[in-house]
């Protein structure tokens, strides 16, 4: 396992550090822009690409690019909503993404406002349905950037900062610790899912909070 991991890492590290951080940033495009973060999450893409970060410059320059493909992505995702946000919900993809998940951002951002465009880059569902229901609801472009960019800074600087702490501790594990694979992939389980649980857990309770009926 652990020769197994340290190949993976060094093929990551091994890629074109160019080529990584733009396939980083397409994909955190197409997470908001086209549903794609309903499949693969944007977390996955960017700790991936992470942790092939080997310099100080290279992490910065991913974080920039993480920056700039979800704001891209929001961005379509708004403007998409703005003139095609009804089509969309009723279309045969809109309604596989279920009908309580579109009236959960509808209040959601309702409710919240501006909040919940932040809040929604952290959250399950509402990460990719928000920026379509800000643009349906007719919020400002200013407004709605003004609320997502922090969120799209914090999160790329988190999730940038874990990806490569990861790769960084296995390194360190593995010159240390026999069986040092097994034990890394066992704490990266736990860490995923203890995220996964706190999202689905405010997911659930905003819902509760808002009246939207469990599936």
């Amino acid at each position: 396992m652990t020769e197994l991991l340290d190949q993976f890492f060094s093929a990551v590290r091994d890629m074109d550090p160019v080529w990584r951080t733009l396939l980083a940033a397409l994909g955190l495009f197409l997470e908001t822009s086209a549903f794609v973060g309903l499949v693969v999450p944007g977390d996955s893409i960017a700790l991936l690409a992470a942790t092939g970060v080997s310099s100080p410059t290279q992490f910065v320059w991913l974080v920039i690019a993480l920056v700039i493909g979800a704001l891209l992505g929001e961005s379509v995702g708004f403007w998409v909503g703005r003139h095609f946000g009804p089509r969309i919900r009723a279309s045969r993809l809109g309604r596989r993404l279920g009908e309580r998940n579109w009236l959960l951002a509808e209040r959601y951002l309702g409710e919240r406002g501006g909040v919940a465009v932040m809040l929604s880059r952290f959250l399950p569902v509402l990460h990719s349905l928000v920026p379509l229901s800000a643009g349906m609801a007719g919020m400002r472009f200013r407004r709605f950037l003004a609320w997502t960019i922090p969120a799209c800074i914090v999160w790329a600087v988190l999730v940038a900062t874990l990806g490569a702490s990861a790769a960084v501790g296995f390194q360190e594990l593995a010159s240390r610790v026999s069986g040092a694979g097994y034990i890394f992939v066992a704490l990266v389980l736990i860490v995923v899912a203890a995220i996964w649980l706190l999202k689905r857990l405010i997911f659930r309770l905003e819902r509760r909070h808002l009246g939207i009926p469990e599936d």
